[in-house]
């Protein structure tokens, strides 16, 4: 199973996704038209989820498309409701990211099961790719997993014999059955603990799912689990099954492909990272496991006039060039005067996403919720600006000079939001 880095959740997953899938379309964060983002639990119970992850992806501020949450089907629904506005002329390009970080409930059967992972795709109107075709629904009035109002994990089955017989098996078989006619050449068929997937794909004559292979590096991920089960498969030209399920709901869709899409065979080395941990370090990094003794709060609230103010060069990462003499400010809104030449004009800039580090230090004290060692960096970025950023892992993998990229990920959980800022990963180190 795969867990989020204790700095990651749902929208940092999206994040990465979503990023490595405009690079592989060749498309620029300006010309997307709308982001749909599915979700079972998005990072703000009620608040900006889908603007947040917007403005992290550098996308106009008048792009349009939705959110939606509430269940493993959430991922699918997104899909689609992509795939209709691209249809209907509503976006020209449309920006679809999947996404969960499932937190199953200590001890349950599911924990071995449940992973984090997402998705990412660019639908673009009137180009030669993948083809949505054709859709099966069917819905089912009853409780398969689910989380209460008040609970933070999810809820394993109840009776996992009448889960099988009388509400998973029934479903997903009428959609596949109808699909099964039209002749995949792959499968990714919802696989909820180990067993169920083969079931359903017996009968099917292409043998074992084509998910098969990302439940067993993640796990089960919830509401990407359809997407980022299909996605290795379009790596070459022909069509694949897609089925989703969750919140009592199932539906399969049919993506024929003329030509291999661009950057599904990298999927699988996607999934392959990461570093092997213990299952405290699970645990912590489900907010299941939690320091005791006194917090230390951030003491500004997240919706305070600086978060107002600043969200946009936080989230976007923004610098201030100067006119007059070409110098990049960082942050923005507290050089009112450039620090090169004290010029007054400025452009606003997003700035690199690389660079090296100019000088580092590694905290080996942190009060909690930080976690020691707690590695700060001062980086000249590749166009010229410099920024001090958090640095992912316990600082043994830098050195001054060493290359660093740039990735989002969450600072602090305050007054029960997430913040979101950038930090800085050691080029081949630590994640």
């Amino acid at each position: 199973m795969a867990v989020c880095a204790p700095d990651e959740d749902v929208l940092t997953l999206s994040a990465a996704a979503a990023e490595r899938a405009l690079a592989a379309a060749g498309v620029a964060a300006g010309e997307v038209d709308g982001l749909w983002w599915g979700t079972a639990r998005p990072p703000f119970a009620e608040g900006p989820s889908h603007a947040v992850l917007a403005a992290a992806l550098g996308l106009s501020d008048h792009s349009g498309g939705a959110l939606g949450a509430g269940s493993a089907h959430a991922g699918i629904d997104a899909f689609l409701g992509a795939a209709d506005a691209v249809a209907a002329g509503v976006a020209r390009t449309a920006l679809v990211v999947a996404a969960d970080a499932i937190v199953p409930g200590p001890g349950t059967p599911f924990e071995t099961r449940s992973g984090a992972g997402a998705a990412a795709d660019v639908l673009r109107a009137g180009e030669h790719g993948a083809l949505v075709g054709t859709r099966v629904t069917r819905t089912q009035p009853l409780l398969d997993r689910y989380r209460g109002a008040d609970e933070a994990v999810t809820r394993d089955v109840y009776d996992a014999r009448l889960f099988r017989d009388e509400i998973f098996l029934p479903l997903l078989r009428t959609v596949i059955e109808h699909l099964d006619a039209l002749e995949a050449y792959a499968w990714s068929i919802p696989d909820p603990d180990g067993r169920l997937g083969a079931v359903l794909a017996k009968p099917l004559a292409v043998g074992a799912p084509a998910s098969d292979v990302v439940y067993g590096a993640v796990g089960d991920t919830g509401a990407a689990a359809a997407l980022l089960g299909a996605l290795p498969s379009l790596d070459v030209a022909g069509t694949v099954a897609v089925v989703g399920f969750g919140g009592g709901r199932a539906t399969g869709v049919l993506v024929s492909a003329d030509a291999p899409v661009p950057g599904a065979e990298a999927v699988l080395d996607d999934l392959s990272g990461g570093a092997e941990i213990g299952y405290d370090t699970a645990l912590r990094a489900r907010n299941l496991l939690v320091p005791a003794g006194e917090q230390v709060a951030m003491a500004v609230p997240p919706e305070s006039a600086m978060f107002v103010r600043g969200a946009h060069e936080m989230l976007e990462l923004l610098g201030a060039r100067c006119v007059d003499c070409g110098t990049v400010n960082t942050p923005p809104s507290i050089h009112p005067a450039c620090i090169g030449c004290g010029g007054s004009k400025f452009e606003v800039v997003p700035l690199a996403r690389s660079g090296t580090v100019y000088t580092f230090v590694v905290n080996q004290t942190m009060p909690a919720p930080f976690v020691a060692p707690l590695p700060l960096a001062v980086i000249d970025l590749d166009d010229g600006a410099r920024v001090m950023l958090q640095v992912i892992g316990d600082g043994g993998d830098l050195a001054i000079g060493t290359g660093v990229e740039l990735v989002l990920r969450r600072y602090a959980y305050e007054r029960g939001v997430p913040v979101y800022g950038w930090k800085a990963r050691a080029l081949g180190g630590q994640d």
